[in-house]
């Protein structure tokens, strides 16, 4: 049954719809439209109410809702049903374009607020402020490279790719609780590199 949006309403997945989910999305990867259009009305509403949670815009929301079903069209055959599910697997897309979304925004928006201080001050040493970048990037980089690898990779994925501790728990095959901790451990070193305390 559609909510006021249209989407089917199918939060709360039984265990029957997950497995349907993941052979459905096993047979879009082989092309079948007819199969798509049936794992399309099962997993559109929980991808809309993801998207919807993080970039709060409705009408963006509905983009993204979109371009994530396109592209789980065109991506099925990188689904791997031995590290989850498939709704979880779409519900991953769904997070991972959302966020971009919600940085692309955020990055146009800093964009245009820069053009419209540099309209009121005058001309800086371009030059200057490009060597002070390439050198903060390089200290950054320089502390990374004093974390452990474990902590490097937890860092990483999280800060730069934007995954949830979860997320990066499940890419690393690691408990939690032991992601978070080398989380927190890597960032007090990052912090006190930065700060040239270490």
């Amino acid at each position: 049954m559609p909510d006021a949006r249209g989407w089917p309403c199918t939060a709360g997945a039984a265990e029957g719809e997950r497995v349907e989910a993941d052979e459905l999305l096993v047979l879009v990867a082989r092309g079948d439209q007819k199969a798509f259009e049936e794992l399309y009305g099962l997993v559109s509403g929980p991808v809309f109410g993801l998207v919807r949670r993080v970039v709060r815009d409705p009408a963006q929301s509905e983009e993204v809702a979109q371009e994530v079903l396109l592209e789980l069209w065109r991506s099925a055959g990188r689904f791997d049903p031995r590290r989850g599910t498939a709704l979880a697997w779409i519900l991953t897309l769904a997070h991972r374009r959302a966020v971009d979304r919600v940085r692309s925004a955020r990055a146009a928006t800093e964009r245009e607020q820069r053009e419209g201080m540099r309209a009121h001050h005058p001309a800086f040493d371009q030059v200057a402020e490009e060597v002070e970048a390439g050198l903060e990037r390089e200290w950054v980089r320089h502390c990374l490279e004093r974390l452990t690898n474990l902590q490097r990779q937890s860092v990483t994925l999280a800060y730069y790719d934007g995954y949830t501790y979860r997320e990066v728990a499940e890419q690393l095959s690691l408990p939690l609780g032991t992601v978070k901790t080398r989380m927190r451990d890597g960032l007090t070193r990052l912090r006190e590199c930065l700060g040239g305390v270490a």
